[in-house]
């Protein structure tokens, strides 16, 4: 396919282009998903402790501990277990989901701009680079959620894993992770044009102004209609009672009048019995 300038394709909508309005969507809401599972101290619960309390549990997050029960609300925060932090999946997963936190700030704050930037055409090339900062950073998200999980049994601690299931950060980890790699992954496929423009909403000029000739209706067809009014002719027509036909006398022998009488004046006789 030949290279076209930007010249030969025009957008269809002066609106903001869809795929970008999803990954700016996208982006914020895996950022906050992330943000909680972060911070939150529960990536896993351990229930079921011998010689505790029935109702007692455990949440391990990777910045903190806390003892919690299943009656109440109340939460011991701050609980010591060097055993745990000392465990390789703690330092690389507070590195990395810092690190995915940061950096999908910034592809926002590059992908903002050129997604819109007031003006009539995005900078494709601007927001293309954030969506791939913001697809990195999910990246960044699934690989310690992703790696805690499939060792959430083997991580050290002084507390007896009785009973050990997955945590809502976890859940909240991978939502937020998918979010941004999505949202990420569209804006960023915006850097080229493909699908003859569909991606960012473009058609070639060619294509706008054929369909605009083609769709024109054609001009109407000219009828001739014949005139009313002929000009009057001897000739018979087979019409009984015509307007050229009205203007002669027409002879109705019972309607017509008696022709006048004429008066000999030269007759001097007397009159006749008859005559009278």
């Amino acid at each position: 396919m030949p290279n076209r300038s930007a010249q030969e394709w025009i957008r269809v909508s002066m609106r903001t282009p869809g795929i970008l309005i999803f990954g700016l969507v996208m982006a914020p809401c895996g950022w906050i998903l992330n943000l909680t599972s972060t911070v939150a101290p529960n990536w896993r619960t351990i229930d079921n402790i011998p010689n505790r309390p029935v109702d007692e549990i455990v949440q391990q997050g990777i910045w903190d501990i806390c003892i919690a029960a299943t009656t109440n609300t109340r939460q011991q925060c701050g609980q010591q277990d060097d055993n745990y932090f000392n465990s390789q999946i703690i330092p690389i997963a507070q590195g990395l989901m810092v690190a995915s936190l940061i950096v999908t700030l910034i592809g926002l704050a590059v992908a903002i701009p050129g997604a819109r930037c007031w003006r009539d055409r995005p900078n494709w090339v601007v927001a293309g680079l954030g969506g791939l900062l913001i697809f990195l950073s999910g990246v960044m998200t699934i690989i310690p959620i992703a790696w805690y999980t499939h060792i959430l049994q083997d991580v050290a601690t002084v507390t007896p894993t009785a009973n050990v299931v997955v945590g809502y950060c976890i859940i909240l980890g991978y939502i937020g992770g998918i979010f941004e790699i999505l949202g990420g992954f569209v804006m960023f496929i915006g850097i080229c044009r493909c699908c003859g423009g569909k991606n960012r909403g473009e058609v070639r000029v060619e294509e706008v102004t054929g369909n605009r000739f083609s769709q024109q209706k054609p001009p109407p067809r000219r009828i001739d209609v014949p005139s009313l009014s002929r000009p009057r002719s001897s000739a018979s027509s087979s019409v009984p009672y015509s307007r050229d036909s009205m203007d002669d006398d027409v002879s109705f022998p019972r309607a017509k009048s008696p022709p006048a009488r004429s008066v000999n004046t030269s007759y001097s006789g007397r009159p006749y019995d008859a005559d009278l």
